[in-house]
């Protein structure tokens, strides 16, 4: 059952001049109000003494009241907790909804939107997103988070009448930008400081940001093919004119983005763990780049999990390669500690914050600060970089065991990309399978595939799977990998 406010009082009028009783008429009012699904079971109502004060009559017209009720079965009491809406009513909120649907439409049609409304795509509720588990992507080891440490975080700064007081800054807190500043010089070799750092709700809103300061109706964009889908809806909600730009083993091919629009208005990449296919732009691809922004581009870098590498030491940032300050570097600390953070951060060259700034500040007013303040001190008391390294160990395990299951389980083994780094990998398959449809499958059975093909913006869309590796432990690897098998033998069969 859902959660549902406690003993609010609800919106109830009785007029003492009609000549109906004012029993009868509370009555009433709660009655239809819970047969039209404005109170719903196992709601609390407000006590007869609670409610007779804020009406401003005596107790015993709500006490009559309450009492029919009770009788009727539209209330419950329940001993030391008060009185509520009785838990046995049927659950109406499906045919409520169908009908708030059908009065949100004129007898022409659907109301008139904006153009902005009308080109985002809508949502899907895709069946494998947002959950945990086998395959999940972008869910980390929640279970090995260090709790008790961020408990006492806090718990330190919720005593603190500073952390609730505390003015909003569009840009973030400065403590919290200066932690960012020192990780990002020192793990990422990027060139900021404090006044470049804007602190966002996750790198989703960084995009928006960057899009509405940087991008027109008309502008286009570079996305890499496949790329990253919910980036995609950013620039298509701006009006944007997405330019699919092919990725390769060596990441975005800037020759073939200068020869399908050689001059966009930004490119947008995801060089050091490309999404989804895992691979890391080369030195000369970086360079290419570099020097097609040199003259007019924008890159805007996302950064996503760079955190984690297997083969070798964590790649430098493009950004830190930047000298002409083309680069928008947007990074986020959801996937490294847990989703529902909503913590991120861009790095903005410096003649362009004040635009930066107003842009957010026409949006909201800022992250909250309570979890800023957390987080830097998690940071600069080392807890984030022992993290990271606990992490980098346990998903190297998980990355192996699930590689070894692969090989092991699958006939013939499939083609791997992108294992060398990351919290994902992307399993090919033959062209004769529906990644999609597989996917929806395998989520009636918890098993969270998700599929590589809307991930391409051209018909020319591979099959496969994106498999996430963080929130499945190494032992339980081979046997998700032969449900995987069994869905796949039943396709070909």
């Amino acid at each position: 059952m859902r959660n549902v406010p406690r003993g609010l009082s609800p919106v109830i009028a009785v007029d003492r001049g009609a000549a109906k009783p004012l029993h009868r008429q509370i009555y009433e009012l709660f009655r239809t109000m819970i047969v039209q699904g404005s109170l719903r079971a196992g709601q609390m109502v407000p006590s007869t003494r609670g409610l007779a004060s804020e009406l401003g009559l005596s107790r015993m017209p709500v006490l009559i009241a309450y009492e029919q009720l009770l009788a009727e079965g539209y209330f419950e009491s329940r001993v030391g907790a008060g009185t509520f809406v009785s838990s046995s009513l049927p659950d109406h909120r499906g045919s409520l909804e169908r009908q708030s649907a059908r009065s949100a439409r004129t007898p022409s049609g659907p109301r008139p939107v904006s153009r902005y409304a009308r080109r985002v795509p809508r949502r899907e509720d895709f069946p494998w997103f947002g959950r945990s588990g086998p395959f999940a992507v972008h869910q980390p080891a929640v279970d090995r988070f260090p709790y008790d440490v961020w408990s006492r975080l806090m718990a330190r700064h919720s005593r603190r009448e500073e952390t609730i007081r505390r003015r909003l800054h569009p840009m973030g807190s400065e403590d919290f930008r200066e932690q960012i500043c020192a990780y990002l010089r020192t793990a990422r070799a990027v060139h900021c400081e404090p006044s470049q750092v804007m602190v966002t709700s996750g790198s989703q809103q960084a995009l928006e940001i960057v899009s509405r300061v940087l991008l027109d109706p008309g502008s286009s964009v570079w996305v890499e093919e496949p790329g990253y889908w919910l980036a995609r809806n950013v620039f298509t909600g701006a009006g944007c004119r997405l330019v699919p730009v092919p990725v390769d083993d060596e990441g975005l091919d800037v020759r073939a983005g200068i020869q399908r629009s050689r001059k966009p208005k930004a490119a947008y990449v995801t060089p050091s763990h490309q999404y989804p296919l895992g691979v890391t732009m080369s030195a000369s691809r970086r360079l290419q780049l570099l020097d097609w922004a040199s003259s007019g581009g924008w890159i805007i870098e996302d950064d996503y999990d760079s955190e984690y590498r297997f083969e070798s030491s964590p790649i430098a940032s493009l950004q830190g390669l930047d000298t002409s300050s083309r680069v928008i570097y947007i990074g986020t600390f959801s996937k490294v500690l847990f989703p529902s953070l909503r913590l991120g951060y861009m790095v903005i060259p410096p003649d362009l914050v004040d635009h930066f700034v107003a842009v957010r500040y026409s949006m909201d007013l800022g992250s909250p600060h309570p979890y800023q303040a957390v987080l830097a001190d998690f940071m600069r008391e080392g807890h984030f970089a022992r993290h990271i390294r606990r992490m980098r160990l346990l998903y190297g395990e998980r990355r192996s065991a699930l590689v070894r299951a692969l090989r092991k389980e699958l006939e013939p083994p499939p083609e791997v990309v992108g294992a060398e780094a990351g919290m994902h990998l992307t399993m090919m398959v033959s062209s004769r399978f529906h990644d999609r449809e597989i996917a929806c499958r395998a989520a009636q059975g918890s098993l969270w595939l998700w599929p590589l093909s809307p991930c391409y913006v051209t018909s020319s869309a591979r099959q496969g799977f994106i498999l996430g590796f963080g929130n499945t432990p190494a032992e339980e690897m081979r046997s998700a990998v032969r449900r995987l098998r069994d869905l796949l033998t039943t396709k070909r069969a």
